[in-house]
């Protein structure tokens, strides 16, 4: 059996520990970010990728650090992807959240045949009380993986002071 069909139960059972250190606070469903999917800048722009890449995504703060992430898109070769990831984002200057998310993706034909994958993405992270965005840097892969810089606009519902 290939390991790499595993990695959405691996990256449950990895996330666990994230989950146990949100136990110090009640889950809030009004924490919950909601993004519809992604919007990629392609370093390799003459390739017909797709640049808008809709979806359903959400993100749930763990604490000030840590936030647990899982979603679906239609990814830049026009095939579903799902993901799911943990966002460690330990630094903050001017209001903006730097770090990275780990975590493992699908549905990329050319790159293990469409399996799952593990990656690590550099991020930071802009949130006001209601709206957020996530930039990410995407590295490309010859062959396999486009490059690109993503930007994924998220909100969330409820009063946040």
């Amino acid at each position: 059996m290939n390991s790499l069909r595993t990695l959405p139960v691996l990256s449950i059972a990895l996330l666990l520990p994230g989950f146990a250190a949100a136990q110090e606070s009640s889950f809030d469903p009004k924490n919950i970010w909601i993004n519809p999917g992604f919007y990629s800048a392609h370093f390799d722009s003459g390739k017909g990728l797709e640049n808008v890449n809709q979806g359903l995504g959400f993100e749930y703060p763990l604490n000030d650090t840590f936030r647990v992430t899982a979603g679906t898109f239609r990814n830049s070769d026009r095939r579903q992807s799902n993901y799911v990831g943990l966002y460690a984002l330990p630094f903050e200057f001017y209001g903006v959240k730097f770090g990275a998310v780990v975590g493992g993706f699908d549905g990329y034909p050319n790159y293990r045949n469409g399996n799952w994958f593990p990656a690590i993405l550099p991020v930071a992270a802009i949130e006001g009380k209601n709206w957020g965005l996530n930039i990410a840097y995407v590295p490309t892969i010859k062959n396999r993986l486009y490059g690109a810089v993503t930007f994924q606009l998220k909100y969330r519902f409820g009063n946040h002071e």
